[in-house]
């Protein structure tokens, strides 16, 4: 599955088949969380917090690409991602595009 951040893929034409997403919603073990709001207090990256938004990501997109091979897609086009905090300590992630067939 081609997964690109562009409008198009070159060298290729395609007939649009519709939106395709994936999302997770994850959190982390509550003892580091209660260690993360210390770290606040010097500073510095919150390691934890970077593996689960990884993957989050990962996840997302994952299933993104699993809906897109269900419907036939060949690539996924203009994909975007977003995320948002649904309570202290989770946060949701969405990875959204336009899946298409090839013609050509």
């Amino acid at each position: 599955m081609i997964v690109v951040t562009i409008d198009h893929i070159p060298g290729h034409d395609f007939d649009v088949l519709g939106m395709v997403q994936g999302a997770m919603v994850q959190t982390v073990h509550a003892g580091k969380d209660i260690f993360n709001s210390f770290k606040t207090i010097v500073g510095g990256e919150l390691n934890s917090y970077t593996e689960m938004m990884n993957s989050s990501r990962a996840t997302a997109t994952s299933r993104m690409i699993d809906m897109a091979n269900q419907i036939g897609a060949d690539a996924i086009i203009n994909v975007r991602y977003a995320s948002s905090q649904v309570m202290q300590g989770a946060s949701e992630v969405l990875a959204y595009g336009t899946a298409v067939k090839f013609t050509n």
